[in-house]
């Protein structure tokens, strides 16, 4: 993430990581602040096994494209709000990457911060029988979830 300030839309990555026993690691990398460290993190990412990045920035939101500039391991954006934009910058500066240089871009908030974990699992779970099964059974739940769910009847009182 590019700020600590990331962290309450980003743990919702982690927490899904963690559901599903994937290894990972949460660090403030900023493209602004700190771009040393933010090229050597890219660099260094594929070498030390990296399978995806998942990178969450508000504002000018520079931090996934940056990533994606100096690794080919995929990067995955996530908008994060910002105070003054409700996040649609963050959007807009993701989304947005030139031809030849992706980044996957969710929801701004914390359903991209859990859908990009969930689209990192699936990912993994095209290699991984065990994680697979795993992420058959979250959407089993959620499917079973979603039955659960009662309005009351049309004309009801």
């Amino acid at each position: 993430m590019g700020s600590s300030s990331d962290w309450d839309v980003m743990q919702h990555a982690v927490q899904i990581l963690a559901e599903f026993g994937v290894p990972h690691e949460a660090r403030v990398v900023s493209a602004h602040r700190m771009p040393d460290d933010m090229f050597r993190y890219a660099e260094e990412a594929a070498a030390r096994g990296l399978c995806a990045i998942i990178a969450g920035a508000g504002g000018a939101a520079h931090l996934p494209g940056m990533l994606a500039a100096k690794t080919t391991v995929p990067v995955l954006g996530v908008p994060v709000p910002s105070r003054h934009l409700q996040g649609v910058d963050s959007l807009h500066s993701i989304v947005q990457m030139p031809k030849g240089v992706p980044v996957a871009t969710f929801a701004i908030g914390t359903a991209g911060a859990a859908n990009a974990a969930l689209f990192a699992v699936a990912q993994l779970a095209t290699t991984d029988a065990g994680l697979r099964a795993r992420l058959e059974d979250f959407r089993a739940r959620q499917t079973e979830a979603a039955r659960a769910m009662t309005l009351p009847p049309v004309g009801a009182p």
